[in-house]
């Protein structure tokens, strides 16, 4: 499955990072395909391409701040806080990969 996503916390400092950082390794460990941009304080890094957001399954937000949520009109979007990302990726990954699933059948 191809997973994109926004990583952002209040502060745009260690949390952006540390959630950007366990959604790949979760998503790559459990065999996805998996593109995170950060926006904090140094602004936008890692920004996702038009492409890579059009080939994606769905849109993992773990933000806790407003983001602009335009360009992923269309598709399907998840948001949870920084902290349930940092908790439990992997246990999260696999339940929206599930949703997902099940919502095409």
């Amino acid at each position: 499955m191809k997973i994109v996503g926004v990583a952002a916390c209040t502060s745009g400092i260690a949390h952006t990072y540390i959630a950007r950082e366990k959604i790949i390794q979760a998503a790559t460990k459990l065999g996805h395909e998996v593109h995170i941009e950060t926006q904090g304080t140094i602004g936008t890094e890692n920004e996702l391409t038009s492409q890579q957001i059009k080939n994606a399954d769905f849109v993992l937000l773990a933000v806790d701040i407003k983001i602009s949520k335009e360009r992923f009109k269309g598709k399907k979007v998840f948001e949870v806080p920084t902290n349930t990302v940092i908790k439990a990726s992997t246990k999260l990954v696999e339940t929206l990969v599930q949703k997902v699933e099940e919502e095409r059948k």
